[in-house]
Order: structure tokens, then C-alpha cells, then sequence
């Protein structure tokens, strides 16, 4: 009964000491999501710093040298890659409201096609459902957009302040690994380092090849688009790639802007239809071949776990948030599984 009590105690301590971690990282979002973003880029060049270090180049030379391929790189896209999205995303915005009329349109016209009787009812009930929801979106697109804008603007400090955090990082990594452990408790150094290595290559290859995944997804969606003539191939393909981080449901959101903006403009089933193929072979070939070559190992996650990580962490802290949920719950199994083992082993050992 002590030990059960005992136990019991830690598992309460651990459960508060969760919460509390939650509620000071939605209290301190933002600055949250700029460690986050420091420590995803500081996790995606490390491997590269580590090669020069191979090399016989010094880390600090390497850090040198990749910053300044990585502004060379940011520099072209400056230059190059920014007006030319900038007037991608004008476009956008100009058309949405639209968009919106159309399809407010064809609404009403369906409604007037529809003839009399019990089922007219229940149709015109849906229909102006339909056409009262995009009269709400039209009044809050303005506001919507301008909000967005004001987020990036603010999230703006977040992308000049990482790249100094990545610095740091990726400069005192050795340094910050051995002051965690001399500050480890003797009696548990083996276990929570072996618990650190393990989590640090799940991570790190997760974050790494969820990256791949992204842009080969992008990719393939920007060129089905292109060939099916969808408006928007740009928006559409970074939407695809962003939305391949989400398991499971991630393949049924990527289709919603390219759907909307197919109908929007052909007003017709086969486009719709071709949209879906078109998607469906993309997400056959992340699943069943992009993903098996990236990823050497699969996490095993419980989907609904996963998806119950996903919308919690994506509501405390936004994309970030989604990003991380993975391998974040990738990192709690392991703990676990870790915890296990010992506790197997300490019984054995006479």
C-alpha cells in the first residue's frame, strides 16, 4: 500500500508539474513559438555543422560558413522569390470575396431549380445555410485578412530574433549537453541520458524528414495543379505540404483549397473528381514510398492519441504546436517505454 500511495503521489506531482508547463507556454506564446522555431532550424543544420566537424573544420568556421550560404540563400529569395509571392497573395486575396459570390450564387440558383414539396424544404434549409455561412465569411474576410497580416508583422521579430537563438544553440550544443549532465543526479544519469539520446534521434529524424516529406508533397501537388489548371497552384502546394505534418487527416484538409478553388472557377463535378485522384495519388505515394525511404523507423503512435497531441498542442501553441506533436508524443512513449525496461530489469537483478 506505501508503494502504491507512493506512486500514486509522483504520478499527481508529474500530472501538476504538466499543467503548469502548459499554462506558462500559453501564457508566454509567442515567445514560445520563437524557441520552437529556434529549435526546429537548430535541429535541421546541426547535421550539417557535424559534417564540416568531420571534415576536420572547426564548428565555429562551419557555423560561419553555412550562415553565410544561408544568406546568400535568403538574400536570392528576397530578391526573387518574394515579389513574386507577394503578388501571388494579392491575387488571392482580391479574388477570394469572388470566389465567395459564386459560389452564393450557385446556391441560389439551386434554389430556385429545386421544385416544391417535403424535400424542397429540407434542401432549401441546407441551401440557406450555405449561402447565410458565405455571406458571414464575405463580412469577416476583410477583418480576417487584416488580422493575418497583423500576425505576420508581429511574428516578423520571431524570424530576426531565431536565427541568433540558432546561433547559440548550435554554437554551446557540447556545452549545454554536459552542464545538463553534471546537473543530473548520479543515480539517475544513465537513465535520463539514455532517455535524451533516444528522444534526440527520434526527434531529429522526425523534424528532419517530415521537412523532405513537406517539400516533396508541395512539389507534386504544384505540378498536379498546374496540369488540372487550378487557380492558385502556389497557395494550394504550400497548403498540401504543410498539411502532410498532420497524420491521418492530414491528405482529407490539403483537398479542401484545391476543391474550392476548382469548383469555384469550372463550376463542374469531373474537376472535382480529378482534384480527388490527383490527391489521392499523391498521398499514396507519401505514404507507401516517400515516407518508407525517409523515415527508417516509424514511431508506432496510437492514432488517437496522435490526433488528441495534435489539437491540444496546436490550440496552446498555434502551428508549432501541430509541428511537434509527434514527435512530442514520440518522446513521451519512449520515457515510458524507457521507464519500463529499467523498472523490468531493477526487479530481475537480484
Amino acid at each position: 500500500m506505501p508503494m502504491n500511495l507512493a506512486t500514486t503521489h509522483k504520478v499527481g506531482i508529474t500530472l501538476l508539474v504538466l499543467a503548469a508547463i502548459f499554462y506558462l507556454g500559453y501564457t508566454i506564446a509567442h515567445t514560445v513559438s520563437c524557441l520552437l522555431l529556434s529549435f526546429v532550424l537548430a535541429y535541421l543544420l546541426d547535421p550539417v555543422v557535424t559534417l564540416l566537424e568531420r571534415r576536420r573544420i572547426r564548428r565555429s568556421y562551419g557555423i560561419i560558413l553555412l550562415y553565410t550560404l544561408l544568406t546568400i540563400i535568403a538574400f536570392f529569395c528576397i530578391i526573387f522569390l518574394l515579389p513574386v509571392m507577394s503578388q501571388r497573395w494579392e491575387a488571392l486575396v482580391g479574388e477570394l470575396p469572388g470566389y465567395f459570390q459564386k459560389l452564393k450564387q450557385i446556391a441560389l440558383d439551386l434554389k430556385g431549380r429545386i421544385g416544391l414539396g417535403y424535400v424542397t424544404e429540407e434542401w432549401s434549409w441546407l441551401i440557406d445555410s450555405v449561402q447565410s455561412g458565405a455571406d458571414k465569411v464575405l463580412a469577416r474576410l476583410g477583418a480576417g485578412v487584416y488580422a493575418a497580416v497583423y500576425r505576420v508583422v508581429f511574428n516578423l521579430f520571431n524570424l530576426l530574433l531565431a536565427p541568433i537563438l540558432v546561433l547559440f544553440m548550435l554554437y554551446y550544443k557540447q556545452e549545454t549537453m554536459d552542464g545538463i549532465a553534471r546537473w543530473l543526479p548520479s543515480s539517475h544519469r544513465d537513465f535520463v541520458l539514455a532517455v535524451g539520446r533516444e528522444v534526440n534521434r527520434s526527434i531529429g529524424g522526425f523534424i528532419r524528414g517530415q521537412v523532405i516529406v513537406s517539400i516533396i508533397v508541395a512539389v507534386l501537388s504544384f505540378v498536379a495543379m498546374l496540369l488540372l489548371d487550378v487557380r492558385h497552384p502556389v497557395f494550394c502546394a504550400i497548403f498540401a505540404g504543410v498539411a502532410s505534418i498532420i497524420p491521418f487527416i492530414g491528405v482529407i484538409i490539403a483537398t479542401v483549397p484545391p476543391l474550392f478553388f476548382a469548383f469555384a472557377e469550372f463550376q463542374n463535378g469531373l474537376i472535382l473528381f480529378q482534384v480527388i485522384i490527383a490527391f489521392s495519388v499523391i498521398y499514396f505515394l507519401e505514404g507507401y514510398v516517400i515516407k518508407p525511404l525517409v523515415f527508417k523507423e516509424s514511431m508506432d503512435l496510437n492514432p488517437l492519441v496522435t490526433i488528441i497531441m495534435i489539437m491540444a498542442l496546436g490550440e496552446l501553441l498555434g502551428f508549432w504546436g501541430i509541428l511537434l506533436a509527434v514527435p512530442i508524443t514520440g518522446a513521451i512513449k519512449i520515457f515510458c517505454t524507457q521507464l519500463r525496461n529499467s523498472r523490468d530489469r531493477s526487479s530481475v537483478t537480484p
